[in-house]
Order: C-alpha cells, then sequence, then structure tokens
C-alpha cells in the first residue's frame, strides 16, 4: 500500500442482499473512487447488526474510563471497535435506504453506538463539536415512493446532520429515489452522478 493510499469505510444498511440497489450503488461507487492501493473496511450492518444501547451502556459511558470496570469495558467493546473503524476510515460511503420515511433501525443503532461524547464529539461552552474531521462522507439515498429531500424523507438530512454532528461536513449525496415509479431514469442519473466524480 502506497504512503498516500487511502481507506474507504463501506457502511450498507440494506436489510436485503438481492435486489437491492443501494447495495448496487455502494459497488459502483468505490470501484470509482478507489484503486488497487486503496484499503476497504466493510461493515454489513445486515451481517452484523449492532446492538441497542441499554442502561448497561450509558452507565459505561458516563463513567470516566479510568474508573471503568472490567465489565464496563466489556459493555462498550463493540461501540469502540465501530469508533475504531470510523478513525481509521480516510472516506465513509453509507448505503441509505429509506425504511418508513427514515433510516434503517440498524443504520440507526450504528449512529448510536458511534455518536459518543469525548470520542467523536466533545461539548464545549458554544455548543457540541465534532472530533473527525478532515473526513468525507458519500451518502448513497434510496427509496421505493418517496422524493429524495422531500419534506417525507427523514433520512438524508438527519444523516448529514450525523455526519457533521462527528466532524464531517464534506458530505455528498447520491440518491435514486421513487424506484417505484421512474426506476431507469433514477439509476441512469445516479450512475450519471458516480461517474462525474472522477471528474
Amino acid at each position: 500500500m502506497s504512503a498516500t493510499a487511502r481507506t474507504i469505510l463501506r457502511i450498507d444498511a440494506s436489510m436485503r442482499r438481492e435486489g437491492s440497489v443501494s447495495r448496487d450503488l455502494t459497488d459502483t461507487l468505490i470501484n470509482q473512487i478507489s484503486d488497487a492501493d486503496t484499503r476497504i473496511i466493510t461493515r454489513d450492518l445486515l451481517d452484523n447488526p449492532p446492538g441497542f444501547v441499554n442502561e448497561a451502556w450509558i452507565g459505561a459511558n458516563f463513567t470516566d474510563p479510568a474508573e471503568r470496570t472490567n465489565d464496563q469495558k466489556a459493555a462498550l467493546a463493540a461501540s469502540d471497535a465501530l469508533i475504531a473503524e470510523v478513525r481509521a476510515a480516510d472516506t465513509l460511503v453509507i448505503g441509505v435506504p429509506l425504511y418508513n420515511f427514515s433510516v434503517p433501525g440498524a443504520l440507526k443503532a450504528w449512529i448510536d453506538m458511534i455518536a459518543r461524547a469525548r470520542e467523536t464529539f466533545r461539548y464545549t461552552e458554544n455548543g457540541p463539536v465534532g472530533l473527525l474531521e478532515s473526513k468525507k462522507a458519500y451518502l448513497v439515498v434510496t427509496s421505493g415512493g418517496v422524493p429524495v429531500g422531500s419534506d417525507m424523507d427523514f433520512a438524508t438530512g438527519y444523516m448529514r446532520h450525523v455526519m457533521g454532528f462527528i466532524g464531517i461536513t464534506d458530505v455528498t449525496v447520491i440518491e435514486a429515489g421513487q424506484l417505484n415509479f421512474v426506476a431507469e431514469e433514477k439509476l441512469a442519473a445516479a450512475k450519471t452522478t458516480i461517474k462525474a466524480l472522477a471528474a
């Protein structure tokens, strides 16, 4: 691997493999922006769905790291691993299929695991500040009937906000919405957008 090689973290959130447009477009995007030296970390939330925040997790998270018990460290171990993947990446590519107007439950659980005070953001007198700066994120947003970016789309703006909250402000959205109605047109437009990224 060259000294300038990038690391891409790929997050797949579709709960199906066959016929998943978000997975197909994510494949196309990664092929476009990577080369032989690119390291790709894949986190498939279908294979490995994150756990949910629970009382033990909250108690461990709000305990000073130097004072955490072994049980508390274990409660945060999965979250620590997911954060390490984000830290290691220069670029995040996140497949975001809209489920009932928002993100899939597994993607929300992933967000809850990686959005942690003192790890990926910190509170200041002027409000929260993201700690994961100088990274790029691509959101591959797909939907069956909801127009992406419309008032019914509660996923795209939310994902932009979450990325900014942890310090990632360079965010590009590649969308293929309303696939139940205009699939051919939307897929062609998304692929044109992806192809233009090399320019």
